[in-house]
C-alpha cells in the first residue's frame, strides 16, 4: 500500500468506521456462510473446495482476514490496516503449493473480497444517512479494503513461492514427484520409480488419505496413523507422502484389518483415514489412491463426523449424494418420519435390510435380543411413508446415506 497518499478521514468518519468495525468483530453467520460460499465456489476453486484441508483453510482464512481488518479499525479507524500474516494464511498457502496448485489459487481472496465490500457498504447504509458522510466513509473504507487484500495476497504469494522453491530440493520432493508421476500416468517405468520411492510396485496396494481437520493437533499423530495402517497390513512400513502439513498420501501393502486401523486412531484423537480399494500394480496404485479421495470427499460432502471409512463401504453412498442437495430431498421423501426416529429404531431398520431382512441375522449383528429388533422395525415401518416390502432397495439407500451423514 502506498501509505504515503494517504489522508485520515475526518472525526466524524473515523467514528463511523469504529462503530462498523466493531460489528464486524462479531459477524453474523450469514457473513460467514456469504464469504465461505464466495471462496469455494466456481470452476477456478473446485479443487480447494473439494478438499477438506485446503476447504477447511479457506474458511479460517476468511475469519482470519474478516477479523484482522476489523480489529485493526477498531484500534485506528480509517488507518492503513498491514498485511495479514497470520500463521493460518501462511499454512494454508503452503498447502495449496503441496497440493500442486499455483498462485492462481488466491483468486479467493479476490472473491472473499467483492463479498466483504457488498457486506460492508450494506453495514456503512446503515450506519449515517447523511450523503456527504457516507460518501467518505465508503471511500476510505473501500480504499482500505483493496489495500488490505492487496497487501495480503502479496504476501502470501511470496510465501508459496519460497515454499515451491523449498519443495523443489530434497528426498520429499522426489518422492513426491515420483508419485505425481505415477498418478498422472507419466511415463516412468515401475523399475525407476520403485528405486525412487522405495516401494514395490508390483503387489497388491492400498491407498489412504490421512488428514486431520484440526489446526492445533500435533501433526506427527499423521505420522503414527501411518504408521498404524502400515501394521494393520502386517507391514514394517508405509510409503507416505506429505501433501500439506495436514493431510498424508499413503500406500501400504495388502490391506489392512479395519479392527485394528480403528483402535489405533482410538489413540489418535482428531486424525481421519479414508481408505482406497485394494488392488494390484500401477493401476491399482492409482485407482486406490482416486478411491481413498473420493471417500475423504464424500465424508468432507457430507460433514460427516466419520473418522474411519473405507470406499467398499461409502462407494454406493459416493455415488447417491454427488449432488447432496438431491441426496437430502431422496432421503426426506424415502424415509419420512424415520429420518427423525431415535438412532436405536433408525439403525435396527438399517442392519435389517442389509441383513436381506433377516430378523435372526440382524438381531445377532446388533447383539440385541430378537423380540427387541421386531419392536424397533414395527416402530420403523410404521414411520416409512411407503410399505418397506415394495421399496426394501430404495429404504437401504437412504438408510446409508444417513449412516454417513453429519447433522443437517
Amino acid at each position: 500500500m502506498h501509505h504515503g497518499s494517504w489522508r485520515a478521514p475526518s472525526p466524524r468518519v473515523r467514528e463511523l468506521i469504529r462503530r462498523g468495525a466493531e460489528i464486524a468483530l462479531n459477524p453474523p453467520a450469514e457473513w460467514l456462510a456469504e464469504l465461505d460460499a464466495a471462496t469455494l465456489t466456481g470452476a477456478a476453486r473446485r479443487q480447494i473446495a473439494a478438499d477438506p484441508v485446503l476447504a477447511a483453510g479457506t474458511r479460517r482464512i476468511n475469519r482470519s482476514n474478516l477479523l484482522f481488518w476489523a480489529a485493526a479499525n477498531v484500534r485506528a479507524p480509517g488507518a492503513p490496516v498491514p498485511a495479514n500474516d497470520a500463521e493460518a494464511a501462511l499454512t494454508a498457502a503452503r498447502d495449496i503449493i503441496r497440493r500442486g496448485l499455483d498462485e492462481s489459487a488466491l483468486d479467493a481472496y479476490r472473491a472473499g473480497e467483492s463479498t466483504a465490500i457488498r457486506l460492508w457498504t450494506q453495514l456503512a447504509c446503515s450506519l449515517t444517512s447523511d450523503p456527504d458522510e457516507l460518501r467518505e466513509l465508503l471511500d476510505v473504507s473501500l480504499r482500505s479494503i483493496s489495500a488490505f487484500v492487496d497487501d495480503t495476497v502479496s504476501t502470501i504469494a511470496a510465501r508459496m513461492r519460497a515454499e515451491r522453491d523449498e519443495l523443489t530440493h530434497g528426498s520429499h520432493a522426489e518422492r513426491r514427484e515420483t508419485v505425481t508421476l505415477l498418478l498422472e500416468g507419466a511415463p516412468i517405468t515401475r523399475q525407476r520409480a520403485e528405486s525412487r520411492l522405495g516401494y514395490a510396485l508390483r503387489p497388491a496396494h492400498t491407498a489412504a488419505i490421512v488428514w486431520t481437520d484440526d489446526p492445533g493437533i500435533d501433526l506427527r499423530r499423521l505420522d503414527r496413523a501411518a504408521d498404524a495402517l502400515a501394521e494393520a497390513a502386517g507391514q514394517a512400513r508405509p510409503l507416505s507422502v506429505l501433501a500439506s502439513a495436514a493431510t498424508r498420501w499413503v500406500w501400504v501393502h495388502g490391506s489392512p484389518g479395519l479392527d485394528r486401523v480403528r483402535a489405533a486412531l482410538d489413540l489418535l484423537p482428531a486424525v481421519r483415514i479414508a481408505l482406497g480399494s485394494t488392488a494390484p500394480g500401477l493401476d491399482g496404485f492409482r485407482r486406490s489412491h482416486l478411491d481413498a479421495l473420493t471417500t475423504q470427499q464424500m465424508l468432507a460432502r457430507l460433514t460427516s463426523p466419520s473418522r474411519l471409512a473405507s470406499h467398499d463401504e461409502v462407494e454406493l453412498v459416493a455415488l447417491l449424494t454427488a449432488d447432496p442437495e438431491r441426496a437430502d430431498r431422496f432421503v426426506r421423501r424415502t424415509l419420512g418420519d424415520l429420518e427423525s426416529a431415535p438412532p436405536e429404531v433408525v439403525e435396527a431398520l438399517r442392519v435389517f435390510v442389509a441383513e436381506r431382512c433377516n430378523a435372526t441375522r440382524a438381531a445377532a449383528r446388533l447383539f440385541t435380543h430378537r423380540n427387541t429388533l421386531l419392536r424397533r422395525l414395527a416402530r420403523a415401518e410404521g414411520l416409512l411413508p411407503r410399505p418397506l416390502a415394495r421399496h426394501t432397495a430404495e429404504v437401504g439407500a437412504a438408510l446409508e446415506v444417513l449412516r454417513w451423514r453429519g447433522t443437517p
